[in-house]
């Protein structure tokens, strides 16, 4: 099972919010906190190369606390150390 520190965790979290912009313009469906949230979980699905049936899947209309849930089950196991993710996420979406 692939991992990520706290480190790398952040890196990609800044990234997504200084391109949020270029993001929000090329992703206009949703608001902007889901747009993020669904851009990071993602990234993280990529980084962290998941299998289908580890990827999180949504019944309905997936919001804001759909995508912070899913982003948190991915880590779920898979921090390198013991970091408070949510933290991070808020400082994405600022």
């Amino acid at each position: 099972m692939s991992q990520i520190s706290q480190q790398e965790f952040t890196r990609i979290c800044l990234g997504i919010r200084d391109d949020a912009e270029s993001i929000l313009t090329h992703n206009p469906i949703g608001t902007r906190d889901e747009t993020l949230l669904w851009m990071l979980m993602s990234c993280l699905i990529s980084y962290l190369s998941l299998l289908e049936m580890e990827t999180p899947c949504f019944t309905g209309v997936p919001d804001r606390e759909t995508y912070r849930k899913a982003i948190l089950f991915i880590l779920d196991g898979r921090k390198t150390d013991d970091y408070d993710a949510n933290a991070i996420i808020e400082e994405m979406l600022g």
